[in-house]
């Protein structure tokens, strides 16, 4: 059986949407990046980044959440839209990997868990990641998925992240992105969706961001 290794953040939230939607078999791991679980050897060995979400399957591991993807799309043979599509499936999925996802990333350390004094890394990160953000909604204007005509592994890659775009952007800035609102609400109400939410019931992490927590999620400030 496939062992997924996640907590619940944006990107170990789109390959539970994956495997939820596409009914493989597989065992939920939790890996508590608060408690540094994601440096211990043997995790180590499965994912050299030290990151979740990885999968081990039938032995192999595969680590980067939009690599998983991929491949467990290409294992299944679901969730790929047409070959005609497969540069625009490439581009946006790279766009969420690379923009949605880290611009997201950096502007909620910035805005609510760095330290003060950090005006010009606040406004450089809100403003890319709402400029990311700003480009997905004009993708999603007049259309239902990001790709071709059908839900695919793009649109799981983006409603990870889409999850948690309230917290990185704010409230306000969030109900701005009308069409990326619609798109969320639309696979959010998918069964499998609502499955791969309650992931986070299976196992408590630790939910504290205290020194402890602080100084293995932020290495750079310990000593």
């Amino acid at each position: 059986m496939l062992q997924f290794y996640y907590n619940t953040a944006p990107n170990p939230m789109k390959v539970a949407l994956f495997l939820e939607e596409s009914g493989l078999p597989y065992e939920a791991i939790p890996l508590d990046t608060r408690k540094g679980e994601q440096f211990t050897p043997e995790y180590v060995a499965i994912n050299p980044n030290s990151k979740a979400p990885s999968i081990v399957d039938d032995g192999k591991p595969v680590f980067d959440s939009n690599a998983i993807l991929l491949y467990l799309a290409e294992k299944t043979g679901q969730f790929l839209p047409e070959p005609a599509f497969a540069g625009e499936t490439l581009s946006w999925l790279m766009f969420i990997a690379t923009g949605i996802g880290p611009y997201s990333g950096q502007c909620v350390h910035f805005r609510h868990f760095a330290p003060p004094g950090n005006d010009y890394a606040v406004k450089r990160y809100v403003f890319e990641a709402e400029r990311h953000w700003g480009i997905l909604n004009d993708r999603l204007a007049g259309r239902d998925w990001l790709v071709g005509d059908s839900y695919s592994i793009v649109d799981m890659a983006a409603w990870g992240w889409e999850r948690a775009a309230p917290f990185a952007l704010g409230q306000e800035a969030f109900d701005k992105l009308t069409n990326v609102k619609r798109h969320f609400a639309a696979i959010s109400e998918r069964p499998a969706a609502q499955r791969a939410a309650a992931i986070k019931d299976r196992h408590a992490f630790k939910t504290e961001m205290d020194e402890e927590a602080r100084k293995i999620m932020f290495r750079h400030t310990a000593t």
